[in-house]
């Protein structure tokens, strides 16, 4: 829906079908920092991730979170129903079910999903609203409700992640571009690839809440739990998943490097036992979003020690601009996007190299290099980027 605000610019409400969990996972993604920024314009509500992953009932022997978990995770995100965020905008998770590898079942989920939406929609008013797709697997249930827009965001490639019938959400992404009003790429590979196949696509880079993380050193408080880790602390922040992390280089680093103390922000899907029995290792668990940058501000390096595979060659990690913002050195294993930051970024492709790369970016840090990593960012806020792509449509 459209209206004039006071302001004179035009009231845009949006639904956003979100890649991720409003309740439990890290709210940096991109989808719910432009929502932030769309609730200033209009009511706004977050879907909380649709269920994309086949249901896996064989025994988590891998570190994973187990199907029970996961089954009592989404239940309770559920059963928070429809909840505005201190963020600006309404959350709320539809019940569904992990059928779309199974079509008969499908079709009666989404036509389940699809009018539990339209009864919240009802509720806020919102009658004609933008539809802003992060989760492929919504594309029936968008398709059948009235919009003024459909936008569709095509962050990754959905097809490689674990678990998920690959055929099936390519199916749901060919259709998405070729329908949408505009299809947003974060990876400029993937759009210089794919965009041909698109109603309309823009490259969008990522972007970061810039003051949040410059200003952070700012407040003196040291979080409790890494104040007494001696330094030089080598941190990441962030989730530690089997398709993205290379554990195994991870591991070796950190034997190479024994007087540094390693220290992960974060939740994990793998067995990290490993990493957890060296004596340089802390792991902190995960924090809410507005400590990220407190934890942050304690590294003095920040890594990003990614595997080699399709969904990483196409990656655009937000805290790469997150770490840039804080003035951290970064060091980094390659992928594509990273290469417009070659001049303040250090990349290494073996265990060996990146932990000489940590060493020469500890030696070689300055309030000079602070400032140009910090410079490399700080235009790059996310109300600029939901300027463009409002712009854009509108």
């Amino acid at each position: 829906m459209l209206k004039q605000m006071n302001s004179g610019k035009k009231q845009i409400d949006t639904v956003c079908f979100g890649g991720e969990d409003w309740w439990y996972h890290n709210r940096g993604h991109i989808d719910m920092q432009l929502m932030r920024c769309f609730a200033r314009r209009g009511s706004t509500l977050y879907i909380n991730s649709i269920v994309m992953q086949k249901p896996n009932l064989k025994k988590n022997i891998g570190g994973g979170k187990s199907f029970t978990h996961k089954l009592i995770r989404k239940t309770k995100s559920i059963i928070h129903g429809l909840h505005e965020s201190r963020a600006g905008f309404w959350v709320y998770s539809p019940l569904s079910l992990p059928v779309h590898h199974i079509a008969w079942l499908r079709l009666l989920n989404d036509t389940v999903v699809r009018l539990q939406l339209l009864a919240v929609m009802r509720r806020l008013r919102m009658c004609n609203p933008m539809l802003w797709v992060a989760c492929p697997v919504a594309y029936n249930v968008v398709m059948k409700i009235k919009k003024s827009k459909l936008v569709y965001q095509r962050t990754d490639r959905f097809e490689e992640y674990p678990n998920v019938d690959a055929e099936v959400i390519k199916q749901y992404d060919r259709t998405l571009k070729a329908n949408a009003d505009l299809t947003i790429f974060v990876s400029e590979q993937l759009y210089e690839q794919e965009y041909g196949q698109c109603k309309e696509a823009i490259f969008l880079d990522h972007g970061v809440d810039y003051d949040a993380f410059a200003t952070a050193v700012n407040n003196k408080e040291i979080p409790s739990d890494i104040r007494d880790i001696s330094k030089p602390i080598v941190g990441f922040f962030g989730g530690i998943d089997g398709h993205t992390s290379d554990i195994d280089l991870v591991k070796k680093v950190i034997d190479l490097l024994p007087e540094m103390n390693f220290v992960f922000i974060g939740n994990s899907s793998i067995d990290c036992r490993e990493l957890l029995a060296k004596k340089n290792v802390r792991m902190l668990g995960q924090k809410t979003y507005e400590q990220i940058p407190h934890y942050g501000k304690c590294f003095d390096v920040a890594i990003m020690p990614w595997r080699q595979n399709r969904w990483i060659e196409v990656c655009n990690p937000i805290k790469l601009k997150e770490y840039l913002a804080l003035g951290k050195p970064v060091v980094s294993t390659p992928f594509t996007e990273l290469q417009k930051y070659r001049d303040v970024v250090y990349q290494a492709e073996t265990p060996e190299k990146f932990a000489r790369c940590i060493e020469k970016a500890l030696a070689e840090d300055n309030p000079e290099q602070i400032a140009a990593r910090r410079k490399k960012v700080e235009t790059s806020t996310w109300e600029s980027k939901a300027e463009l792509v409002l712009n854009k449509l509108f």
